[in-house]
């Protein structure tokens, strides 16, 4: 058994790398945007890589499997938050949109913790995370051309008016579609999600998600009077 402490180093490197990348996108640092163009594709591959050392000898912890997912949202939530900020790239409302889907899921989550059981991700929350990431790629791409890279590679033809306009005019069609698309998919797997678990938030289910009974009802008054006469 090797080691099980470096997926999760891993794990707690993206809440560092959520930090540095919105401090690279909201202040006015030199190269900025690259460098959180970069930050956020470490993180990406941190992500990938966790979860490939956990299956392949690390081991899964329940720290791992508890913290993964909040890692993630605090990244993505960290970018898009942070697109708000740039004259809202990305409109206020589509943010306010994951950030709820993703708050929702944190909680669906924890009540499954206080019952004994692990909510763990589906197909539809692969697919809004992995469209959640190229997304944002997408969109710091789009940010680390217009502000550092085309001004090297085109010189002063980057720098005219009439060419930052058009750019500007397509960039924002592309990151409000795009961000558009993805709030769709971020709304559709919280509903799965919410549906899956749909018999403990009715609480019709014991912690162990079996269906709620009268018989099992029973085998638990049984269990407690047993335990009662065992300290008798």
């Amino acid at each position: 058994m090797k080691p099980p402490g470096i997926p999760n180093i891993l794990t707690i490197s993206r809440l560092f790398f959520a930090w540095t990348l919105t401090v690279f996108l909201t202040f006015n640092i030199p190269w900025g945007k690259t460098l959180a163009l970069v930050a956020f594709i470490l993180a990406s591959i941190t992500d990938w890589l966790d979860g490939r050392l956990a299956r392949s000898g690390h081991g899964i912890t329940l720290f791992g499997q508890l913290m993964d997912p909040v890692a993630d949202k605090v990244l993505v939530c960290a970018a898009f938050v942070s697109f708000v900020s740039i004259h809202q790239i990305v409109p206020a409302w589509i943010v306010i949109i994951i950030l709820t889907r993703e708050f929702m899921v944190t909680g669906l989550r924890l009540m499954a913790v206080t019952k004994g059981r692990m909510v763990s991700a589906g197909i539809w929350g692969k697919h809004k995370t992995a469209w959640q990431i190229v997304a944002i790629i997408v969109i710091m791409l789009g940010l680390a051309l217009r502000e550092d890279l085309l001004a090297v590679m085109l010189g002063d033809v980057a720098r005219s008016e009439s060419f930052l306009a058009a750019y500007n005019r397509y960039f924002s069609y592309v990151t409000y579609w795009i961000s558009f698309l993805v709030a769709v998919l971020t709304v559709i797997s919280g509903a799965v999600y919410y549906w899956r678990e749909r018999r403990m938030l009715l609480g019709l289910e014991d912690g162990d998600g079996e269906p709620k009974t009268e018989a099992s009802k029973v085998e638990r008054e049984e269990s407690t009077v047993e335990g009662e006469r065992s300290k008798v």
